[in-house]
């Protein structure tokens, strides 16, 4: 790995996203070089206070990774960042205008409850910052970073910072709203991994084509049961000994049907609550595609608008370029070139 100094974490830190990919990578290059993890917390501060809004949830992320990592070799990053992750912590949720970020935000922490990622007191300083909002400190910046910026820069940043503060919510949400979204993003997610096989519903489909709700025959067989099967009433017209028999033949062999058809039914309900559950998991499966469709299909008319102007561009440039057509005829051949010795030649 490249050795350490400020200004390669910083270059390394400046190109950090959200991905896993830069996250891991970027926490085995900081471990490696955790005899420095005082310096290395205080510029990830600076920097994380200097990110646009959108970043700032990498940093978070890239803290995490690393302090988990690290314990085994020694307490050096979870001692250097406990001192500044309540205030940090704080800020990103207080910068951010994103649901989802705050929902990132809440469930990171519950990871750090769940695993005593950080002493108890540390932890509810946390959630002390994100409930009261307090304001941040300056962060310490390196001598090296001191001198203004260019006045362009300056600028720019403070028109993204305007921008920030225009979009950035009036409140923050509820504890029970980022609790909410995080069940509905893992009920999603778990419906989309759960997604049925198209084949393996319409078996089912056709199953039920012939289920007991669509069984006439049986339904027209208990229409017609006689009245003494179904009325007690009529067991007063038993005269004898061979209509008692007659009528309870009668009588089980209705049982039994009426059972049988009944487990039928159980069975049917059954079938067609799982089926229910298939055809809402497809749909969320289908609705996820969807989205993920009609952003490609966003960045594909975007590539091509891109390229329909290069090639406007380079037909109109073409269009500019001289026509040869025009230019004199030397078919017969253009007058011989004057020697070395016609150009040097001396009179004397």
């Amino acid at each position: 790995m490249s050795s350490f100094t400020e200004k390669a974490l910083s270059d390394k830190l400046a190109t950090l996203t959200n991905t896993q990919q830069s996250i891991q990578t970027m926490s085995l290059w900081l471990i490696h070089h955790r005899k420095h993890a005082k310096k290395i917390v205080t510029v990830w501060y600076t920097l994380l206070v200097k990110a646009k809004p959108s970043r700032k949830l990498g940093f978070i992320y890239l803290a995490n990774d690393v302090v988990q990592n690290s314990k085994k070799k020694g307490p050096d990053f979870n001692k250097e960042f406990a001192g500044v992750m309540p205030t940090a912590f704080g800020h990103v949720y207080d910068t951010t205008s994103d649901e989802k970020t705050y929902a990132a935000l809440q469930k990171v922490l519950k990871v750090w409850q769940d695993r005593n990622v950080f002493d108890k007191d540390v932890l509810k300083k946390i959630e002390q910052e994100n409930n009261e909002g307090e304001e941040l400190p300056e962060p310490d910046v390196a001598e090296d970073d001191a001198d203004t910026p260019p006045q362009q820069d300056v600028g720019q940043e403070s028109k993204r910072e305007q921008e920030d503060e225009e979009s950035a919510p009036a409140k923050k949400p509820k504890l029970e709203d980022l609790q909410r979204i995080l069940h509905e993003e893992e009920e999603e997610l778990q419906q989309i991994e759960d997604m049925p096989d198209p084949d393996e519903m319409a078996q089912v489909l056709r199953d039920l084509e012939h289920s007991a709700s669509s069984d006439a025959s049986v339904r027209e067989k208990i229409a017609n049961l006689p009245p003494e099967v179904q009325d007690v009433s009529m067991l007063e017209k038993i005269k004898d000994r061979d209509d008692a028999e007659r009528l309870s033949s009668v009588v089980n062999e209705a049982v039994s049907m009426l059972s049988d058809y009944n487990s039928r039914l159980s069975s049917e309900m059954t079938q067609r609550e799982e089926l229910m559950k298939m055809l809402t998991s497809y749909k969320i499966g289908q609705q996820h595609h969807l989205r993920t469709s009609l952003k490609k299909l966003e960045e594909y008319k975007d590539r091509l608008t891109r390229v329909t102007t290069v090639r406007k561009e380079l037909k109109s440039h073409i269009q500019n370029l001289p026509d040869l057509s025009l230019l004199p005829d030397v078919t017969g051949g253009l007058a011989p070139l004057p020697s070395a010795g016609d150009l040097f030649s001396i009179d004397v």
